[in-house]
């Protein structure tokens, strides 16, 4: 680990970021350009004595984990994230499918949709990034470790993880996160995060089973869904697919379905929202879900 090149890269992308590109409140008092240490600590989900020491070249080594926050957090490229994974002596994350790491096109994307409810999921169906009207909608999504990241291990293992969806609805949705599925094992053959999901699918959830052996295939890039919101009521949506070249992360897009009061309903959560946080500090206004 080069702790001390570690803290310089660290210290010049926390300077050249502006509390905008993040969603941030720019604040009264900002004595120095960029972010603020303790920002960046909250927007990746750690200390800011931790994420202190690191700008100080004095911290431990970083896990990949907290790696991965970090280039969240800071907006890093590919690139900009395989480096800060070699500064510390970890092999960076492949980037053929599988990979974890958002970066700064969709997060900025992401942040512009200040009124509409967004998200940015992984091919296995993983939450890597919400926005605040996301958050709003269906909850933070990005807190899941192990195989309860992906929402089709929650849907067929956890008895309470379709609560906000009609029951009525469950067997449609299931089966289309199942062709899906299908699909991207077609598309990352042998890979391991693929492997073992539809292996403890299988061995654990009789109605997984019975749908994977159907065999049906169909990639995700629009449905309706209608959410039971606890403060709203029901809201029926719809949610279209944007697809990343290498079709590894998708962005999704909710608008209310014509004809229906969805938007009504989106237009309270948003001031609901906005009176949740007055106690709130600046800095704790991120639109992101803390991972």
């Amino acid at each position: 680990m080069d702790r001390d090149e570690l803290a310089d890269f660290l210290r010049r992308r926390r300077e050249q970021l502006q509390p905008a590109e993040v969603g941030l409140l720019p604040g009264l008092r900002r004595r120095t350009p960029g972010l603020r240490r303790d920002e960046v600590a909250l927007l990746a989900g750690m200390s800011t004595d931790y994420y202190t020491r690191l700008e100080q070249a004095r911290g431990p080594r970083p896990s990949v984990q907290v790696l991965g926050a970090l280039a969240r957090a800071l907006r890093f490229t590919d690139d900009e994230r395989d480096y800060l994974f070699h500064l510390c002596g970890h092999t960076a994350p492949h980037r053929d499918g599988g990979d974890r790491h958002v970066g700064p096109g969709l997060l900025y994307l992401l942040s512009k949709l200040e009124d509409t409810p967004a998200a940015v999921c992984s091919d296995l169906g993983e939450v890597l990034a919400q926005n605040r009207m996301h958050v709003l909608l269906v909850g933070d999504q990005t807190g899941f470790t192990g195989l309860s990241r992906y929402v089709l291990w929650r849907w067929c293992t956890e008895p309470d993880a379709g609560r906000r969806f009609p029951e009525e609805d469950r067997d449609r949705l299931i089966r289309k996160h199942v062709a899906d599925l299908r699909a991207t094992a077609a598309r990352r053959p042998g890979d391991a995060d693929v492997v073992e999901l539809i292996t403890r699918l299988r061995s654990v959830s009789s109605e997984f089973e019975r749908m994977w052996t159907e065999h049906e295939v169909a990639v995700r890039l629009s449905d309706s869904k209608r959410i039971i919101h606890p403060r709203v009521g029901l809201m029926d949506m719809v949610c279209e697919t944007l697809v990343t070249p290498n079709v590894a992360q998708k962005l999704l897009v909710y608008y209310p379905r014509p004809g229906s009061d969805a938007q009504e309903k989106l237009d309270l959560l948003r001031v609901i929202g906005v009176q949740s946080m007055t106690a709130e500090s600046d800095i704790g206004t991120t639109i992101f879900g803390t991972p």
